[in-house]
């Protein structure tokens, strides 16, 4: 690249971080231009500090569960929902029954990332998104599961793919470039900012383009806001107050609304991630708040996608499952198996997928861990089949290197 380019590169990013928010910007957070010779639309979650999938869907019907945890209260006399004679539904994530009855809502069990022993929130992460097998490792791969799948994917052209909120998600992460938002950022362009960023890129088409995408992703955000401002403009204050209050303190609510409005237009993949899941201490209740934004942010995507809805797949992971047995305080420590959610107009759902081990003491993983009996990684891919339609041999080799899909089925309608 020429000095001149650099130059002018330089000037524009300075222009642009004073005056419109780098969310807004696909020059300060790359544009994706990857993608979508396709309708359907995913969504991955990433769960981070080990969600405990025996307690969020519960294997009621093993005759071990309940003796490896006399103070974790579960079934229906806890107020969990029965799903199908063997498992039933934490009560938290009750008000997603109504999707699990109408074929919307599914789970895999016992199921893991090829991650053993350590047991470390660190490297379970990074090798859940790097979707690597344990031999290759999360440190010597640079590029996601997600970003892989761009990559493989053909003719692709002017779409985009988002990683949403604070934390990095190396999920996305790979040459394929991706935008990034947060709802920390403000997403806002002055006139005077607006029209420094058009003279500056005028006569660069690559940059004038990339300001273009920057405009209108933040003049659509605010298309809402103020077209109800228009109708009441004394109101508006008010309204914006009103706004503020209804999403203060629920971030995993803004960050829905966010993919909502990508996801309605050309968007087709979006990552983000929900916390809290480290259950050590006081399961019972320390369990409930992450369950509750899992349960509301998947509400909300149905909500805001309407029609999109049906052609929507929602997978939910975490780094691994939790021990077995509760430990002396009420909690569970890091453990091995567990589960994962699948959610979606697109999903074949009413069923939990599990080639269930059992929990006697014969069974488990180390004397101590739901044993898994699926790779996590090829429900992911199964779903990426039936969605975009890649080949299995892409999906084993480029996507997750070192996956074999054997033996799972089509969790895509």
């Amino acid at each position: 690249m020429n000095r001149s380019a650099l130059t002018r590169r330089a000037l524009l990013m300075r222009s642009l971080a004073l005056g419109c928010s780098a969310a807004a910007s696909p020059l300060l957070t790359p544009v994706t231009l990857a993608a979508a010779p396709w309708d359907h639309r995913l969504v991955v979650i990433i769960l981070r500090g080990a969600m405990d999938g025996l307690d969020v869907v519960q294997p009621y019907g093993d005759p071990d569960f309940a003796a490896g945890r006399p103070k974790l209260k579960f079934g229906e006399a806890a107020g969990a929902t029965d799903l199908d004679g063997f498992f039933s539904l934490h009560p938290a994530l009750s008000s997603l029954a109504g999707l699990w009855q109408k074929g919307e809502l599914g789970f895999a069990h016992a199921v893991s990332t090829p991650y053993r022993d350590k047991r470390s929130h660190f490297d379970g992460q990074d090798l859940l998104e790097a979707g690597t097998g344990f031999d290759l490792g999360a440190a010597h791969v640079r590029d996601g599961w997600l970003n892989r799948m761009l990559q493989a994917v053909p003719g692709v052209s002017a779409e985009t793919a988002f990683a949403i909120g604070r934390d990095e998600l190396l999920v996305l992460g790979g040459p394929a470039p991706v935008s990034s938002w947060s709802p920390d950022a403000r997403l806002s362009l002055s006139p005077q900012a607006q029209k420094l960023v058009e003279m500056v890129a005028q006569n660069d088409p690559l940059f004038r383009d990339a300001v273009g995408e920057a405009i209108h992703i933040a003049e659509s955000l605010e298309t809402g806001a103020n077209m109800q401002a228009m109708a009441e403009p004394g109101d508006a204050e008010a309204m914006r107050e009103q706004m503020m209050e209804a999403t203060r303190g629920k971030t995993h609510l803004k960050v829905a609304d966010f993919a909502v409005s990508r996801l309605l237009g050309e968007t087709r993949i979006a990552a983000f991630s929900i916390n809290g899941w480290d259950t050590h201490n006081n399961q019972a209740n320390t369990l409930k708040p992450p369950l509750a934004q899992l349960a509301e942010t998947i509400l909300a995507l149905k909500q805001g996608l309407g029609p999109v809805w049906s052609q929507t797949t929602v997978l939910a992971m975490t780094e691994f499952g939790r021990t077995a047995r509760e430990n002396g305080t009420g909690g569970t420590d890091h453990g091995t198996g567990g589960a994962m959610v699948m959610a979606g107009g697109s999903v074949r759902g009413g069923k939990v997928w599990a080639d269930w081990p059992g929990l006697s003491e014969a069974e488990l993983y180390q004397g101590r861990d739901l044993r898994p009996t699926a790779d996590v990684r090829a429900y992911a891919a199964s779903a990426m089949r039936g969605l975009f339609g890649l080949d299995r041999s892409v999906l084993e080799t480029a996507v997750f290197p070192g996956l074999d899909m054997g033996g799972i089925g089509q969790i895509i309608l």
